[in-house]
């Protein structure tokens, strides 16, 4: 068993603090860190849908991501400069928005509306998997809020969603990359499931070589155990 650049066994997850609350005005907010990546989430409400929503008595869930300019180790241009978001950046936050709006009841929402905004202080690999992770985590504390303000008048998150990354580098699989690591996988997965186990996204690429289904079912049980701890931590999170 090869030695991990920051010493973890191949199935342990980074360590995870965060804060909560830690934005005054927001609905839901949390900072987040999983090892030296930092996601500050926050969730905002507006008492109105998209206009392809209007009408049906339904709300929505959605997302944005964005890359703090020394969030990474040489200056990232910021996309509103640039006049535009690039095609990560819109994959990106796609999938943290499908990833919510999976296990949100948008019908018990009325036509109410939920932007989470996942802001990446500081990137270190992981940071669409930790963006969906804090920002369930600042959906629930939102649902909370608004709850108590009536705004919702029954449960709309019956489950929790979580993500986390997966690979194999150097031959050995290994659970929740960093970027060192992430930089020299032959294969990358990201993978998100409901708190049931139930997939709702995996992305999976071989750098290299083609990867065999053995290693593909390797990978999916690290990221199962992967996303059983962090499922805790959210609901440790929310308990609180």
């Amino acid at each position: 068993m090869t030695a991990r650049v920051d010493g973890r066994t191949p199935d342990a997850i980074r360590p995870v603090t965060m804060q909560t609350g830690y934005l005054e005005w927001a609905e839901g907010s949390v900072l987040f860190e999983m090892g030296k990546t930092r996601v500050l989430a926050a969730a905002s409400w507006e008492a109105k849908v998209p206009r392809f929503l209007q009408g049906s008595g339904s709300g929505w869930v959605t997302a944005e991501y964005a890359l703090l300019p020394r969030s990474t180790s040489v200056r990232t241009d910021r996309e509103s400069v640039k006049g535009k978001l690039s095609g990560r950046t819109q994959e990106i936050q796609r999938l943290i928005g499908r990833s919510l709006r999976g296990v949100t009841k948008l019908d018990r929402m009325g036509e109410n509306s939920i932007l989470i905004d996942c802001d990446i202080l500081q990137a270190d690999g992981g940071t669409r998997t930790a963006s969906i992770t804090a920002g369930y985590i600042a959906l629930g504390l939102a649902e909370r809020n608004l709850t108590e303000r009536g705004v919702f008048k029954k449960e709309i998150l019956p489950e929790s969603v979580a993500a986390i990354s997966a690979g194999i580098v150097g031959g050995e699989r290994l659970l929740d990359l960093c970027y060192e690591e992430d930089a020299k996988a032959e294969v990358d997965l990201n993978v998100v499931t409901t708190s049931d186990g139930r997939l709702v996204e995996v992305q999976g690429t071989a750098e290299g070589e083609p990867f065999s289904r053995e290693d593909l079912d390797g990978l999916l049980a690290l990221a199962e155990k992967g996303i059983a701890e962090l499922t805790e931590i959210q609901r440790r999170a929310l308990a609180g």
